[in-house]
Protein backbone atom coordinates (compact mmCIF):
# COMPACT_ATOMS: atom_id res chain seq x y z
CA UNK A 1 0.00 0.00 0.00
CA UNK A 2 1.45 3.40 -0.95
CA UNK A 3 2.95 5.51 1.79
CA UNK A 4 1.34 8.90 2.33
CA UNK A 5 3.80 11.67 1.58
CA UNK A 6 3.07 14.41 4.11
CA UNK A 7 4.56 17.86 4.12
CA UNK A 8 3.22 20.27 6.68
CA UNK A 9 1.03 18.26 9.06
CA UNK A 10 -0.57 21.34 10.63
CA UNK A 11 -4.29 21.36 10.17
CA UNK A 12 -4.30 24.79 8.56
CA UNK A 13 -7.24 27.16 8.46
CA UNK A 14 -10.83 25.95 8.52
CA UNK A 15 -12.80 26.77 5.38
CA UNK A 16 -16.20 28.31 5.92
CA UNK A 17 -18.41 26.10 3.80
CA UNK A 18 -22.04 25.12 3.66
CA UNK A 19 -21.63 21.73 5.28
CA UNK A 20 -25.27 21.74 6.38
CA UNK A 21 -26.80 22.49 2.99
CA UNK A 22 -28.99 19.40 3.30
CA UNK A 23 -29.83 20.06 6.93
CA UNK A 24 -33.44 20.89 6.09
CA UNK A 25 -34.11 17.28 5.16
CA UNK A 26 -33.66 16.13 8.76
CA UNK A 27 -35.12 19.11 10.60
CA UNK A 28 -31.71 20.11 11.91
CA UNK A 29 -30.90 16.75 13.50
CA UNK A 30 -27.41 16.63 11.98
CA UNK A 31 -25.02 18.76 9.96
CA UNK A 32 -24.60 16.21 7.18
CA UNK A 33 -27.12 14.15 5.26
CA UNK A 34 -25.90 11.29 3.09
CA UNK A 35 -27.08 10.71 -0.44
CA UNK A 36 -29.41 7.90 0.60
CA UNK A 37 -31.46 10.30 2.74
CA UNK A 38 -31.70 13.00 0.07
CA UNK A 39 -32.70 10.47 -2.58
CA UNK A 40 -35.82 9.50 -0.62
CA UNK A 41 -37.43 12.46 -2.36
CA UNK A 42 -38.76 11.04 -5.65
CA UNK A 43 -38.19 14.23 -7.67
CA UNK A 44 -34.59 14.52 -6.53
CA UNK A 45 -33.96 10.81 -7.13
CA UNK A 46 -35.41 10.92 -10.64
CA UNK A 47 -33.40 13.94 -11.73
CA UNK A 48 -30.13 13.07 -10.02
CA UNK A 49 -30.27 9.50 -11.35
CA UNK A 50 -30.79 10.63 -14.94
CA UNK A 51 -28.22 13.41 -14.87
CA UNK A 52 -25.55 11.28 -13.16
CA UNK A 53 -26.21 8.33 -15.49
CA UNK A 54 -26.00 10.54 -18.58
CA UNK A 55 -22.78 12.15 -17.37
CA UNK A 56 -21.37 8.67 -16.73
CA UNK A 57 -22.42 7.65 -20.26
CA UNK A 58 -20.31 10.47 -21.70
CA UNK A 59 -16.77 9.70 -22.79
CA UNK A 60 -13.84 11.19 -20.90
CA UNK A 61 -11.11 11.50 -23.52
CA UNK A 62 -7.46 12.34 -22.76
CA UNK A 63 -4.46 12.81 -25.04
CA UNK A 64 -2.21 10.87 -22.63
CA UNK A 65 -2.59 7.08 -22.71
CA UNK A 66 -1.65 6.86 -19.04
CA UNK A 67 -4.35 9.36 -18.08
CA UNK A 68 -6.83 7.63 -20.34
CA UNK A 69 -6.13 4.36 -18.56
CA UNK A 70 -7.07 5.65 -15.11
CA UNK A 71 -10.15 7.42 -16.52
CA UNK A 72 -11.31 4.18 -18.13
CA UNK A 73 -10.73 2.07 -15.00
CA UNK A 74 -10.51 4.29 -11.92
CA UNK A 75 -11.63 1.77 -9.28
CA UNK A 76 -10.70 -1.80 -8.34
CA UNK A 77 -14.01 -2.32 -6.51
CA UNK A 78 -16.54 -0.97 -9.04
CA UNK A 79 -16.96 -0.87 -12.80
CA UNK A 80 -16.21 2.37 -14.57
CA UNK A 81 -19.85 3.41 -15.04
CA UNK A 82 -20.81 2.74 -11.42
CA UNK A 83 -17.79 4.67 -10.12
CA UNK A 84 -18.38 7.75 -12.24
CA UNK A 85 -22.14 7.74 -11.64
CA UNK A 86 -21.58 7.68 -7.86
CA UNK A 87 -19.09 10.55 -8.21
CA UNK A 88 -21.46 12.63 -10.32
CA UNK A 89 -24.51 11.82 -8.17
CA UNK A 90 -22.71 13.10 -5.07
CA UNK A 91 -21.59 16.16 -7.03
CA UNK A 92 -25.20 16.95 -7.94
CA UNK A 93 -26.47 16.35 -4.42
CA UNK A 94 -23.80 18.06 -2.35
CA UNK A 95 -22.14 20.40 -4.83
CA UNK A 96 -18.79 18.64 -4.49
CA UNK A 97 -17.37 15.14 -4.66
CA UNK A 98 -14.09 13.55 -3.56
CA UNK A 99 -11.81 10.70 -4.56
CA UNK A 100 -8.37 9.80 -3.22
CA UNK A 101 -5.65 9.04 -5.74
CA UNK A 102 -3.73 5.92 -4.78
CA UNK A 103 -0.38 6.15 -6.55
CA UNK A 104 2.74 4.02 -6.78
CA UNK A 105 6.23 5.33 -5.82
CA UNK A 106 6.65 6.64 -9.37
CA UNK A 107 3.59 8.84 -8.98
CA UNK A 108 1.43 6.85 -11.40
CA UNK A 109 -2.22 6.48 -10.45
CA UNK A 110 -3.10 2.87 -9.65
CA UNK A 111 -6.70 3.39 -8.48
CA UNK A 112 -9.03 6.03 -7.13
CA UNK A 113 -11.09 5.61 -3.97
CA UNK A 114 -14.47 7.30 -3.78
CA UNK A 115 -14.88 9.23 -0.52
CA UNK A 116 -18.14 10.30 1.07
CA UNK A 117 -18.26 13.98 2.05
CA UNK A 118 -18.62 12.92 5.69
CA UNK A 119 -15.15 11.33 5.43
CA UNK A 120 -13.41 14.49 4.22
CA UNK A 121 -12.62 17.81 5.89
CA UNK A 122 -10.75 20.39 3.77
CA UNK A 123 -8.48 23.06 5.22
CA UNK A 124 -6.62 26.03 3.77
CA UNK A 125 -2.88 26.17 4.37
CA UNK A 126 -1.87 29.00 6.66
CA UNK A 127 0.11 30.70 3.89
CA UNK A 128 -2.84 30.34 1.50
CA UNK A 129 -0.78 28.33 -0.99
CA UNK A 130 -3.21 25.43 -1.28
CA UNK A 131 -5.60 23.03 0.41
CA UNK A 132 -5.03 20.02 2.62
CA UNK A 133 -7.54 17.37 3.62
CA UNK A 134 -8.22 15.25 6.68
CA UNK A 135 -9.74 11.94 5.59
CA UNK A 136 -11.25 9.05 7.55
CA UNK A 137 -10.71 5.99 5.38
CA UNK A 138 -12.99 2.98 5.76
CA UNK A 139 -10.02 0.60 5.69
CA UNK A 140 -8.80 -0.15 9.25
CA UNK A 141 -5.22 -0.38 8.01
CA UNK A 142 -5.37 3.23 6.85
CA UNK A 143 -7.74 4.87 9.32
CA UNK A 144 -7.65 8.62 9.87
CA UNK A 145 -5.07 10.56 7.86
CA UNK A 146 -4.28 14.24 8.30
CA UNK A 147 -2.98 16.89 5.93
CA UNK A 148 -3.30 15.05 2.63
CA UNK A 149 -2.05 17.44 -0.09
CA UNK A 150 -4.53 18.59 -2.70
CA UNK A 151 -2.51 16.97 -5.48
CA UNK A 152 -3.54 13.56 -4.07
CA UNK A 153 -7.25 14.39 -4.07
CA UNK A 154 -9.81 14.66 -6.85
CA UNK A 155 -12.15 17.39 -5.60
CA UNK A 156 -14.81 18.39 -8.14
CA UNK A 157 -16.93 21.43 -7.20
CA UNK A 158 -19.99 23.15 -8.58
CA UNK A 159 -21.01 26.67 -7.54
CA UNK A 160 -18.77 28.04 -4.80
CA UNK A 161 -19.10 31.03 -2.49
CA UNK A 162 -15.48 31.00 -1.28
CA UNK A 163 -13.45 31.34 -4.44
CA UNK A 164 -13.75 27.76 -5.60
CA UNK A 165 -12.27 26.10 -2.52
CA UNK A 166 -15.45 24.14 -1.81
CA UNK A 167 -18.82 23.68 -3.53
CA UNK A 168 -22.35 24.34 -2.33
CA UNK A 169 -25.32 22.10 -2.96
CA UNK A 170 -27.96 23.06 -5.55
CA UNK A 171 -30.53 21.71 -3.09
CA UNK A 172 -29.78 24.54 -0.66
CA UNK A 173 -32.13 26.76 -2.67
CA UNK A 174 -34.98 24.25 -2.29
CA UNK A 175 -35.26 24.31 1.48
CA UNK A 176 -38.66 26.00 1.61
CA UNK A 177 -40.09 24.07 -1.34
CA UNK A 178 -39.14 20.69 0.05
CA UNK A 179 -40.34 21.61 3.53
CA UNK A 180 -43.73 22.44 2.01
CA UNK A 181 -43.64 19.17 0.06
CA UNK A 182 -42.91 17.16 3.21
CA UNK A 183 -45.70 18.89 5.13
CA UNK A 184 -48.11 18.29 2.25
CA UNK A 185 -47.16 14.62 2.13
CA UNK A 186 -47.80 14.24 5.85
CA UNK A 187 -51.17 15.97 5.51
CA UNK A 188 -52.14 13.75 2.58
CA UNK A 189 -51.16 10.56 4.40
CA UNK A 190 -53.06 11.68 7.49
CA UNK A 191 -56.17 12.46 5.44
CA UNK A 192 -56.03 9.14 3.64
CA UNK A 193 -55.42 7.34 6.90
CA UNK A 194 -58.50 8.86 8.46
CA UNK A 195 -60.61 8.00 5.43
CA UNK A 196 -59.56 4.38 5.74
CA UNK A 197 -60.00 4.16 9.49
CA UNK A 198 -63.50 5.64 9.30
CA UNK A 199 -65.13 3.98 6.27
CA UNK A 200 -68.68 5.00 7.25
CA UNK A 201 -71.08 6.10 9.94
CA UNK A 202 -73.20 3.57 11.87
CA UNK A 203 -76.21 5.32 13.38
CA UNK A 204 -78.18 3.76 16.24
CA UNK A 205 -81.64 4.97 17.15
CA UNK A 206 -81.80 6.04 20.79
CA UNK A 207 -77.99 6.28 20.57
CA UNK A 208 -77.98 8.80 23.36
CA UNK A 209 -78.60 5.96 25.78
CA UNK A 210 -75.22 4.40 24.91
CA UNK A 211 -72.04 5.57 26.57
CA UNK A 212 -68.70 5.92 24.75
CA UNK A 213 -67.52 2.44 25.75
CA UNK A 214 -70.68 0.81 24.43
CA UNK A 215 -70.45 2.74 21.16
CA UNK A 216 -66.84 1.63 20.64
CA UNK A 217 -67.83 -1.95 21.39
CA UNK A 218 -70.65 -1.80 18.83
CA UNK A 219 -68.23 -0.37 16.24
CA UNK A 220 -65.88 -3.32 16.75
CA UNK A 221 -68.75 -5.77 16.51
CA UNK A 222 -69.96 -4.15 13.28
CA UNK A 223 -66.46 -4.34 11.72
CA UNK A 224 -66.24 -7.99 12.73
CA UNK A 225 -69.63 -8.58 11.10
CA UNK A 226 -68.35 -6.99 7.87
CA UNK A 227 -65.27 -9.19 7.88
CA UNK A 228 -67.26 -12.35 8.57
CA UNK A 229 -69.70 -11.63 5.73
CA UNK A 230 -66.97 -12.19 3.08
CA UNK A 231 -67.91 -9.02 1.19
CA UNK A 232 -71.61 -9.94 1.31
CA UNK A 233 -74.48 -7.62 2.29
CA UNK A 234 -74.65 -6.31 5.83
CA UNK A 235 -77.83 -7.10 7.80
CA UNK A 236 -79.01 -4.41 10.23
CA UNK A 237 -82.11 -4.20 12.44
CA UNK A 238 -84.58 -1.32 12.55
CA UNK A 239 -82.56 0.51 15.19
CA UNK A 240 -79.41 0.88 13.03
CA UNK A 241 -78.53 2.60 9.75
CA UNK A 242 -75.15 2.60 7.95
CA UNK A 243 -73.91 5.29 5.57
CA UNK A 244 -70.50 4.84 3.84
CA UNK A 245 -68.21 7.85 3.55
CA UNK A 246 -66.78 9.18 0.30
CA UNK A 247 -63.35 10.69 -0.20
CA UNK A 248 -64.02 14.39 -0.59
CA UNK A 249 -62.64 16.39 -3.49
CA UNK A 250 -60.31 18.38 -1.24
CA UNK A 251 -58.64 15.14 -0.10
CA UNK A 252 -58.13 14.08 -3.71
CA UNK A 253 -56.62 17.46 -4.46
CA UNK A 254 -53.97 16.83 -1.83
CA UNK A 255 -52.59 14.05 -4.00
CA UNK A 256 -51.74 16.57 -6.73
CA UNK A 257 -50.97 19.57 -4.56
CA UNK A 258 -47.19 19.24 -4.55
CA UNK A 259 -46.60 18.32 -8.21
CA UNK A 260 -45.05 21.75 -8.78
CA UNK A 261 -42.00 20.82 -6.73
CA UNK A 262 -40.75 18.63 -9.58
CA UNK A 263 -40.50 21.70 -11.80
CA UNK A 264 -38.69 23.55 -9.01
CA UNK A 265 -36.09 20.79 -8.65
CA UNK A 266 -35.56 20.73 -12.44
CA UNK A 267 -35.14 24.51 -12.48
CA UNK A 268 -32.43 24.37 -9.84
CA UNK A 269 -30.42 21.93 -11.97
CA UNK A 270 -30.99 23.94 -15.13
CA UNK A 271 -32.97 21.35 -17.06
CA UNK A 272 -36.51 21.12 -18.39
CA UNK A 273 -39.10 19.57 -16.09
CA UNK A 274 -39.76 17.03 -18.85
CA UNK A 275 -36.60 15.30 -17.61
CA UNK A 276 -38.54 14.19 -14.53
CA UNK A 277 -41.70 13.30 -16.43
CA UNK A 278 -43.18 16.77 -16.48
CA UNK A 279 -44.98 18.27 -19.45
CA UNK A 280 -42.05 20.47 -20.39
CA UNK A 281 -42.20 22.90 -23.29
CA UNK A 282 -44.87 21.68 -25.69
CA UNK A 283 -43.64 24.10 -28.36
CA UNK A 284 -40.14 22.61 -28.56
CA UNK A 285 -39.12 19.91 -30.98
CA UNK A 286 -37.12 16.85 -30.01
CA UNK A 287 -33.96 18.39 -31.48
CA UNK A 288 -34.47 21.60 -29.52
CA UNK A 289 -35.07 19.68 -26.29
CA UNK A 290 -31.92 17.60 -26.88
CA UNK A 291 -29.92 20.76 -27.57
CA UNK A 292 -31.14 22.39 -24.37
CA UNK A 293 -30.43 19.25 -22.36
CA UNK A 294 -26.96 18.98 -23.88
CA UNK A 295 -26.27 22.57 -22.91
CA UNK A 296 -27.32 21.80 -19.34
CA UNK A 297 -25.01 18.80 -19.19
CA UNK A 298 -22.14 20.84 -20.60
CA UNK A 299 -22.27 23.14 -17.57
CA UNK A 300 -21.60 20.18 -15.27
CA UNK A 301 -19.02 18.81 -17.72
CA UNK A 302 -16.93 21.98 -17.44
CA UNK A 303 -16.74 21.61 -13.66
CA UNK A 304 -15.66 17.99 -14.07
CA UNK A 305 -13.00 18.48 -16.74
CA UNK A 306 -11.72 21.61 -15.02
CA UNK A 307 -10.74 19.60 -11.93
CA UNK A 308 -9.41 16.63 -13.88
CA UNK A 309 -7.22 18.82 -16.09
CA UNK A 310 -5.92 20.60 -12.99
CA UNK A 311 -4.78 17.32 -11.40
CA UNK A 312 -3.97 15.15 -14.42
CA UNK A 313 -2.11 15.49 -17.70
CA UNK A 314 -3.66 14.77 -21.05
CA UNK A 315 -5.97 17.65 -22.09
CA UNK A 316 -9.10 15.88 -20.86
CA UNK A 317 -12.41 16.53 -22.58
CA UNK A 318 -15.91 15.12 -22.01
CA UNK A 319 -17.68 13.96 -25.16
CA UNK A 320 -21.41 14.31 -24.51
CA UNK A 321 -22.53 13.16 -27.95
CA UNK A 322 -23.25 9.56 -26.82
CA UNK A 323 -25.80 10.92 -24.34
CA UNK A 324 -28.22 12.46 -26.86
CA UNK A 325 -27.17 10.36 -29.85
CA UNK A 326 -26.26 6.90 -28.51
CA UNK A 327 -26.57 5.15 -31.90
CA UNK A 328 -24.70 7.91 -33.74
CA UNK A 329 -27.45 8.36 -36.34
CA UNK A 330 -27.72 12.13 -35.87
CA UNK A 331 -23.94 12.51 -36.14
CA UNK A 332 -23.89 10.40 -39.32
CA UNK A 333 -26.71 12.50 -40.78
CA UNK A 334 -24.76 15.70 -40.10
CA UNK A 335 -21.67 14.25 -41.77
CA UNK A 336 -23.69 13.24 -44.82
CA UNK A 337 -25.17 16.74 -45.05
CA UNK A 338 -21.69 18.24 -44.97
CA UNK A 339 -20.60 15.84 -47.69
CA UNK A 340 -23.63 16.57 -49.84
CA UNK A 341 -23.02 20.30 -49.46
CA UNK A 342 -19.42 19.93 -50.58
CA UNK A 343 -17.82 20.70 -47.22
CA UNK A 344 -16.40 17.18 -46.92
CA UNK A 345 -15.08 14.68 -49.42
CA UNK A 346 -16.35 11.10 -49.34
CA UNK A 347 -13.11 9.76 -47.88
CA UNK A 348 -13.14 12.47 -45.21
CA UNK A 349 -16.72 11.64 -44.25
CA UNK A 350 -15.85 7.95 -44.04
CA UNK A 351 -12.83 8.69 -41.87
CA UNK A 352 -14.90 10.79 -39.44
CA UNK A 353 -17.55 8.07 -39.14
CA UNK A 354 -14.83 5.49 -38.50
CA UNK A 355 -13.27 7.65 -35.80
CA UNK A 356 -16.68 7.95 -34.14
CA UNK A 357 -17.14 4.18 -34.25
CA UNK A 358 -20.15 4.43 -36.57
CA UNK A 359 -18.31 2.56 -39.33
CA UNK A 360 -15.77 -0.25 -38.78
CA UNK A 361 -12.08 0.52 -39.20
CA UNK A 362 -11.65 -2.33 -41.71
CA UNK A 363 -14.47 -1.15 -43.98
CA UNK A 364 -13.70 -2.35 -47.55
CA UNK A 365 -13.00 0.31 -50.13
CA UNK A 366 -15.92 1.20 -52.36
CA UNK A 367 -15.72 0.42 -56.08
CA UNK A 368 -18.64 2.70 -56.92
CA UNK A 369 -18.61 6.32 -57.95
CA UNK A 370 -18.34 8.75 -55.05
CA UNK A 371 -21.27 11.06 -54.66
CA UNK A 372 -22.06 14.29 -52.96
CA UNK A 373 -19.22 16.67 -52.25
CA UNK A 374 -16.30 14.32 -52.87
CA UNK A 375 -13.68 15.70 -55.20
CA UNK A 376 -10.71 13.51 -54.41
CA UNK A 377 -8.82 13.74 -57.69
CA UNK A 378 -10.50 16.63 -59.45
CA UNK A 379 -9.68 20.29 -59.62
CA UNK A 380 -10.51 21.85 -56.23
CA UNK A 381 -11.62 25.01 -58.05
CA UNK A 382 -14.38 23.20 -59.89
CA UNK A 383 -17.90 23.63 -58.53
Amino acid sequence: MPVFQMGNTDLGLAINDDSDVLNFLTNGSSTYVDARTALKNSDIYSLVYQLSADLADANLVADSSRTQGILDQPSNTANVHAFWQSMFAQLLLGGETFAYRWRNPNGTDTQWEYLRPSQVTPFLLEDGSGLIYNVSFDEPDVGFVQAIPQSDMIHIRLLSNNGGKTGMSPLASLADELAIRDASNRLTLAALGRSIMAPGVLSITKGGLLNAKMKAQRSREFMQQMNDSNSGPIVLDDLETYQPLEIQGDVAQLLNQANWTGAQVAKVYGVSDSVINGQGDQQSSIDMMNANYLQSLSRFAQSITGELNNKLAGNIKMDLRPVVDPAGDAYAANIMNLQNNGALAANQATWLLQQAGYLPEDLPASNGTAKGGDNDDGNPDQG
